[in-house]
């Protein structure tokens, strides 16, 4: 169950509110001009909505917030629904409009150990107007008018970062706007692809390596798994690094239950597009998935250090790890390369299995890995007896080999025992033949004594 906690008591727009030094009025409807004036009416409804306000205080302004409301509404239907509105001069000031909105310094969280599984985020506070602004954005980049020969020269690497930065937002309302309008940026703007994706990179390596904190992180990878999908091939060198150097060592995260799902995915459309990438990829998560899409070539390159960790993780103590790797063999495609390369594989986990289901405290893992013992004995019953003879065997043998060393141990604790019993009587001897020395000597004295 989430934690309720107060809100966030500031706002990331409190500090560049304007709406004391301009005041609103309101204009005509867009729908309600003449052709010749809809495009002036339209680049002053843009000016209007670069005025802000502070969304903190709910009583204040309350005319120009309606006013601006308002405008932004127009704006949006007239994007989505019109022809022609999207002429060259309304770009520079639809995106300066965008940016005065959406562009701000993020307030940092006010609690140091937020946790997105468990904490309410804390919302913006001026999403009524940032919502149609985003809003307005998604539909500018969508609209059947959008020229990117036009766009792109006021969505350049600089708006970009400033949209990526974005992502860092607590409040899972924009991020989701974020990720749309960031993928049809990609999608549209040609030139920016190699710099979006080299941003992302040094995002998710600051998150890995520094700082541990960024809110984005799935929505980011979402945008990345269809990136990825698209990837032409054969893979770049850069693309293969990408995997190597930064979706693989994601896995460390602390938080990695919050986006591993959508790394997964990105990892799996990795294999998909090149399964020579198999050999990188290691991680108990994502098994299943990317063992469904392995070529069997691939699968033998892979087997022996996977079926090592398998096996690791059946012999965990920790039943639901145990489970999860013994599901392995409820599917039927692994199942197959399973049974194809059964002679490796059979006596990399046959140790494991057979020991485990004496020891193991849990009885569904127990039950689990005698489904698992009965599949291999069918797979391969010659193997199955060999390595069972083999196993008892060796089993025996340590078993001898644990009581000669119980025997030799205590052997040696009666040679020692023994020791310390003759030290003890080397010593009393020692001690009585001090004494009748003394004896002597004193008897000797005393008769000396008496003669003179």
């Amino acid at each position: 169950m989430r934690r309720a906690r107060q809100r966030r008591s500031h706002s990331s727009s409190q500090f560049r509110y304007q709406s004391s030094q301009v005041e609103l009025t309101p204009l005509p409807l867009l729908k309600d001009a003449p052709v010749a004036e809809l495009h002036d009416l339209f680049c002053k409804k843009l000016q209007q909505c670069c005025v802000l306000f502070d969304f903190l205080d709910c009583v204040a302004d309350l005319k120009g917030k309606e006013i601006k409301r308002a405008a932004l509404n127009e704006l949006v239907e007239s994007v989505a629904t019109s022809r022609g509105v999207l002429i060259e001069p309304l770009y520079p000031e639809a995106i300066k409009m965008i940016s005065v909105n959406i562009f701000r310094t993020l307030p940092p969280s006010e609690n140091p150990e937020f946790d997105p599984e468990e904490d309410e985020p804390a919302l913006e506070a001026s999403w009524p107007h940032l919502q149609l602004v985003y809003e307005f954005f998604l539909r500018f980049l969508e609209s059947p008018d959008f020229q990117p020969s036009l766009a792109k020269r006021y969505v350049d690497q600089k708006f970009v970062l400033q949209l990526l930065e974005l992502f860092d937002s607590e409040d899972p309302r924009e991020r989701e706007y974020l990720k749309t309008i960031l993928h049809r940026v990609y999608g549209k703007l040609l030139g920016l692809r190699a710099y979006i994706r080299k941003q992302i990179n040094n995002i998710f390596l600051r998150f890995i390596y520094e700082t541990e904190r960024f809110n984005g992180v799935a929505e980011l990878l979402e945008i990345l798994g269809s990136i990825i999908n698209g990837f032409a091939l054969p893979l770049k060198s850069e693309h293969k690094q990408f995997l190597v150097r930064v979706l693989i060592p994601l896995h460390t995260a602390k938080s990695l239950s919050i986006f591993h799902a959508q790394l997964a995915y990105c990892v799996v459309q990795f294999m998909e597009k090149d399964a020579t990438v198999t050999e990188h990829v290691m991680f108990l998560g994502e098994i299943e998935e990317i063992l469904d899409v392995i070529e069997p070539s691939q699968f033998i390159r892979v087997q022996e250090p996977l079926f090592k960790q398998i096996a690791a993780c059946i012999s965990s103590p920790h039943f639901q790890v145990a489970e999860r790797a013994l599901y392995f063999w409820n599917n039927e495609y692994i199942l197959s390369l399973i049974e194809e390369n059964c002679q490796v594989i059979l006596p990399l986990v046959f140790g494991t299995l057979y020991r485990v289901s004496k020891e193991h405290w849990n009885q569904t893992i127990i039950s689990l890995i005698y489904n698992v013992l009965k599949t291999f004995m069918e797979m391969n019953s010659k193997l199955f007896d060999e390595l069972t003879a083999s196993y008892k065997v060796e089993k025996q043998k340590e078993v001898k080999k644990e009581r000669e060393r119980a025997e030799l141990w205590r052997n040696l604790e009666d040679l020692q025992e023994r020791r310390l019993q003759s030290l003890t009587e080397a010593s009393r001897n020692q001690k009585n033949l001090q004494e009748r020395e003394n004896t002597t000597k004193s008897q000797s004295e005393t008769s000396a004594a008496n003669t003179t």
